[in-house]
């Protein structure tokens, strides 16, 4: 029997309102890796724009105290800029705040980073470093910090569960063990992940979604990228790869076509499979059809997936303008 939860509280824990109701319909969960991988597939997946910038918004601008309504949030965001707090100056606060509001101006939501540990000076160097970013880089990178704050919270959520706190007063020994599940499985998704595919293979679930997906994020707009269409192929050319300048025609064999909904997520690619054949594979986007007037008439990437991450998912977003995109490997 798993810990169940409500919209309340996972909206604590991420300022996204469509984050929380998804949250809360996947509750009950068995254990905190189990809400922190639903966490991670729900916002890089299910939630749209809007609900990102919904979360961003959020949070007190670094340096400054919450004025969330949620109180939880207000007291996890006090605790997270402590170190903050501590080691500020009065000419360190007030350089924070002319970056930060450049920063705003700039990208149009407030410098997002997840400050737990950190330093006033460590923050700004960190602020003044992601400024030269391009708008559509910063704004996955904000994605991805508010990813780790999310994690940390849902750490602090579950460690509150009355049912968790008996059983570990009851049982010094559990409570030891709980601890350290819990630092385990933070390190692990703030970290470079383990390609230790031996434990992999003993740790994970059967797939319910193909082990490779992309949807579509249009930035010049601020919605999804409807309509695109979008192919999936395999390298299975002469070569054991395809060679950088030399032509590839009838080496890749299609797996899988289709095109980007509504939420400009793409629909089935490739079967559910749970083992991924290990190799190189190139997603293309037919950006040309859905921006006549954009610099890139196609977009395709290209990556490789190697034998030691056969049971990972893989997740390869187009964040796209007329005249730039940029990608990422999500899970």
């Amino acid at each position: 029997m798993g810990l169940q939860f409500e919209e309340d509280e996972f909206l604590a824990c991420c300022g996204s309102t469509k984050f929380a109701k998804e949250m809360a319909k996947a509750s009950p969960f068995s254990s905190l890796d189990e809400a922190v991988t639903a966490a991670r597939e729900i916002w890089f997946n299910q939630v749209d724009v809007h609900a990102w910038l919904q979360a961003f918004s959020a949070h007190p601008q670094i340096g400054h105290s919450s004025s969330s309504s949620n109180a939880t949030s207000a007291q996890w965001s006090k605790g997270e800029q402590a170190t903050a707090f501590a080691t500020a100056t009065n000419s360190s606060l007030q350089e924070l705040s002319e970056w930060s509001a450049k920063y705003r101006q700039k990208f149009g939501f407030i410098f997002l980073i997840c400050a737990s540990g950190k330093s006033t000076d460590g923050i700004l160097s960190e602020l003044k470093k992601r400024y030269p970013n391009r708008p559509i880089a910063e704004f996955e990178i904000a994605a991805q910090e508010q990813m780790k704050i999310t994690e940390l919270r849902l750490a602090k959520l579950f460690s509150t569960k009355e049912n968790v706190a008996s059983t570990c007063n009851k049982n010094p020994t559990l409570a030891k063990k709980v601890e350290e599940d819990r630092v385990s499985v933070i390190g692990a998704h703030l970290t470079a992940a383990s390609d230790a595919s031996s434990v992999k293979k003993s740790q994970a679930p059967p797939r319910t979604r193909p082990p490779i997906t992309t949807h579509v994020l249009d930035v010049s707009q601020g919605s999804p990228g409807a309509g695109v269409e979008v192919c999936l192929e395999m390298w299975k050319g002469p070569q054991p790869r395809p060679m950088f300048g030399e032509s590839d025609v009838g080496g890749w064999l299609c797996l899988g076509y289709s095109t980007t909904d509504n939420d400009g997520r793409i629909g089935q690619l490739m079967s559910i499979v749970d083992v991924v054949n290990p190799g190189i594979y190139r997603i293309n986007f037919n950006t040309g059809k859905y921006c006549p007037g954009g610099f890139f008439p196609y977009v395709s990437i290209v990556f490789e997936i190697r034998e030691s991450q056969k049971w990972d998912h893989f997740h390869v977003p187009l964040l796209l303008s007329p005249f730039s995109f940029t990608t990422y490997r999500g899970s």
